[in-house]
């Protein structure tokens, strides 16, 4: 009977310890439960790389647990590499050792490196005065040269794209006002260049030289004016009020046109009256292109802008068209003398040529007047 006793109070002391280390251990398990959640709430100091959660007890930790806990281990490790390869920029990275990047503050030291590097590449591209000067301007400065000089439907080797990333970057680097200034001053010396040669030009090729020179320029602002589109858009436009094209203009007119058409008018009305001394094409160019400079000085020869340019002289009127068809009679003089025939004329009457058809001819002409 008292070994059954003893049995049965060891039985039951034996129970009592187990019921007590069970709640011993689930008081423990709850507590690292409550330190774990804690640690992972929002806004919580996350541990340092490298460290370990609250370890539950044994036997507690559910397979769900042992995920969560390997996949964060294995994120930590991640950012403990990326940390480690991150390159050095202007010293930022230095002092960065393995030891000091362990932990979720190494990640904010990464991404305050990758900040930094970023604001560094950013101040490495600035175009100061001095990379203006010597990289980008020469650039420039040579793709307006050789367009300048081109003659009209040649090819010239140079990279348009170049030309016009360099212009968008200058712009962006507020180098406009000096980039506009550098333009103007180069085509102004082109210019002056072109009207020294002029005038050293002989009176025989005085009206072609012009016209070179005019059509070769007006050729070059086809691609010049594109080329320099965001600085007309963003600096002469906004802050000048003026156009591009309209300024590359006037400097022709000034530094070569005004200095010439006086000795120019007078040989292109010599040249008027005698047929065919220059082409057609030339003289119609050089009219146009002068009309086109300064429109004031249609005044100065009327009746030889009027051939080439509509509505220059008043409307016909009835009162002058006797004198309209000897006007139309003398020209066909003068092709007849210069060789030119009007085909076979063998069923026509003689004469007929230079009346009827000659007074219907001029009717008909003097309409676009």
């Amino acid at each position: 009977m008292e070994e059954e006793s003893m049995e049965e109070e060891g039985g039951s002391g034996s129970s009592s310890y187990e019921a007590m280390m069970d709640d011993q251990n689930h008081n423990n398990w709850e507590a690292g439960v409550d330190g774990y959640r804690q640690q992972h709430a929002p806004g919580h100091a996350q541990p340092p790389l490298g460290g370990r959660d609250p370890q539950l007890p044994a036997g507690r930790k559910g397979h769900r647990g042992l995920q969560q806990q390997q996949q964060q281990e294995e994120e930590e490790e991640e950012e403990e590499e990326e940390v480690q390869m991150v390159p050095e920029a202007n010293g930022l990275g230095k002092g960065c050792d393995s030891a000091g990047a362990a932990g979720k503050g190494g990640a904010v030291a990464a991404a305050t490196i990758n900040t930094n590097t970023s604001t560094s590449k950013f101040l490495m591209n600035v175009i100061t005065i001095e990379d203006y000067k010597s990289t980008y301007w020469p650039k420039l400065d040579s793709a307006i040269d050789q367009l300048l000089t081109q003659s009209p439907g040649d090819y010239i080797p140079i990279s348009y794209e170049q030309i016009y990333s360099c212009v968008y970057k200058c712009v962006c680097q507020q180098h406009s006002e000096q980039m506009y200034s550098d333009l103007i001053k180069k085509i102004t010396n082109h210019l002056a260049r072109v009207s020294k040669e002029l005038q050293a030009s002989p009176p025989d090729l005085y009206i072609e030289r012009f016209n070179i020179a005019l059509g070769q320029y007006m050729g070059a602002l086809q691609s010049i004016v594109p080329l320099f589109i965001y600085m007309n858009k963003f600096y002469i436009e906004t802050k000048l009020n003026r156009d591009l094209k309209d300024d590359l203009i006037k400097l022709f007119t000034e530094h070569v046109a005004e200095k010439h058409i006086y000795s120019l008018m007078p040989l292109l009305l010599e040249a008027q009256s005698t047929p065919f001394q220059i082409t057609p094409s030339t003289m119609a160019n050089i009219v146009k292109g002068l009309y086109t400079l300064r429109p004031e000085w249609v005044q100065m020869a009327p009746a030889l802008f009027s051939k080439f340019i509509p509505n220059i002289l008043p409307p016909a009127v009835e009162s002058e068209l006797q004198e309209y068809a000897a006007q139309d009679q003398k020209l066909q003089r003068e092709l007849m003398q210069n060789g030119f025939t009007r085909g076979d004329q063998s069923r026509k009457r003689a004469g007929e040529e230079l009346t009827y058809n000659g007074s219907s001819a001029c009717a008909s002409s003097r309409g676009y007047r």
